[in-house]
């Protein structure tokens, strides 16, 4: 292809006949914005539809008019030269989140990983124009066969090319985005997984190595806050005559921050929580109202990785099931759904949608469900019919069988077939 890149201006092109030593060929001329010529390929002269290949003046237009149409949408490989390596506009882009969008820390060390583990070893050293739709495509598709990932951490690579591309189209003049026309792997939560009763969490903390680790898997199972947020709760945010946590912080990635939802929550302080911590609170150091309650030997945060380790042997000792430390927040989600409203499950435990907190819905008791659906189908079984007879006709008494209005009906029982939408309908057809 050859490229005029200082002759520019609209979208636009034509073709041409162009006769040479191996006969005559089809050319075009167009700015897609860059004035380009191209050859299509050789010109058929003979009758009826040429071979493939081969064209006519009318198919020569046809597939000019297909190659302005992908360049009026961006999707034309090559239109545009930007110059820049995906590992550049990559760069750029965690320049941008961290600096002028304000993401915390631990967001910018998770894209940073994701890049420079996954996506760059990739892409890093494709021009941006080579990172086309199907290229990408065919990266997830990779990942998928190869079955290591799974479809969440997937989609994850997938946003964030997505948003480096984005950024692209701004910073570098990218006319389009292929990332935005790859599907995404389904997402498929059950809602079925793995939690501990509360016997199993006592059996839990007499397992565990130490007091301090007890009493981490009683307030994590019994208070559902996540392990960042552990790691980061000092004295000051536990108020035991109130009876309430107050999450304040979250420490991830090595540097403290807002908790993930990005807002200060309270959540019930529970008599075993709170037994835990008191014994914790009688401790010789560290408990002033600014020191961390979780504390390492010299009063630090908590190692992570060696907290983990802990936790699977005290399920090994107390003879447990296998699970993730983060389990224990699914504990107590399942405990809260039993007596409180979702709506108040959803902020004690952070969540920033309720579409979250609905895992946990098929832990809310309905113990008279049954008795609900009992009395909808022994209506159905029983219909009546708006009237009844007069019971003296009914009797003989030689009234005339005078139909009287039905006083009553069952709740359940629709009044009109033909009657207008129920509020719950409406609700639905104007959202």
């Amino acid at each position: 292809m050859r490229s005029d890149s200082h002759l520019t201006g609209p979208i636009s092109g034509h073709v041409y006949l162009k006769h040479g030593k191996r006969g005559a060929s089809w050319y075009y001329r167009a700015r897609l914005p860059h004035e380009v010529r191209k050859r299509l390929g050789p010109a058929w002269t003979g009758k009826g539809r040429p071979p493939a290949g081969q064209f006519t003046r009318k198919t020569a237009e046809a597939k000019l008019q297909e190659i302005l149409a992908d360049a009026r949408r961006g999707t034309l490989a090559g239109a545009v030269k930007t110059g820049v390596k995906f590992a550049d506009a990559a760069a750029e882009w965690l320049r941008y989140v961290d600096q002028d969008r304000k993401r915390k820390p631990s967001t910018i060390a998770d894209y940073n990983g994701v890049l420079e583990h996954a996506l760059n070893p990739e892409f890093g050293t494709l021009p941006l124009e080579a990172v086309t739709t199907e290229r990408i495509d065919a990266y997830r598709a990779r990942l998928v066969d190869e079955g290591r990932l799974s479809a969440r951490t997937i989609n994850k690579q997938l946003v964030i090319l997505h948003g480096v591309l984005r950024r692209a189209m701004r910073v570098y003049g990218l006319r389009s985005n292929p990332a935005a026309l790859v599907d995404r792997q389904p997402l498929r939560r059950s809602g079925d997984f793995e939690v501990l009763s509360p016997t199993e969490v006592e059996a839990l903390a007499r397992a565990a190595e130490s007091d301090q680790d007890a009493a981490i898997f009683r307030v994590a199972a019994f208070t559902g806050l996540r392990l960042g947020e552990l790691r980061a709760l000092r004295w000051q945010d536990i108020d035991f005559a109130k009876r309430l946590v107050h999450v304040r912080r979250n420490f991830t990635h090595g540097a403290e921050g807002s908790p993930k939802s990005g807002r200060v929550r309270s959540v019930p302080l529970i008599d075993h929580a709170a037994k835990a911590l008191d014994g914790l609170s009688r401790r010789p150091h560290f408990t002033d109202a600014d020191d961390l309650v979780f504390v390492d030997d010299v009063g630090g945060y908590v190692d992570e990785w060696r907290l983990r380790r802990r936790f699977h042997a005290a399920l090994e000792r107390a003879g447990l099931p296998k699970l993730r430390l983060h389990d224990l927040r699914h504990t107590f989600g399942t405990l809260a759904v039993q007596v409180f409203p979702l709506s108040d499950v959803k902020a004690y435990m952070g969540h920033a949608d309720i579409a979250t907190t609905m895992i946990y819905v098929h832990h809310v008791p309905q113990i008279d469900a049954a008795d609900k659906l009992s009395e909808l189908v022994t209506a159905a079984e029983n219909p009546v019919s708006g009237h009844v007879r007069d019971t003296n006709a009914e009797a003989g008494d030689g009234a005339g069988g005078e139909v009287v209005p039905f006083p009553a009906r069952s709740k359940w029982a629709r009044l009109d077939s033909n009657q207008g939408p129920t509020d719950y309908e409406s609700a639905a057809l104007t959202s």
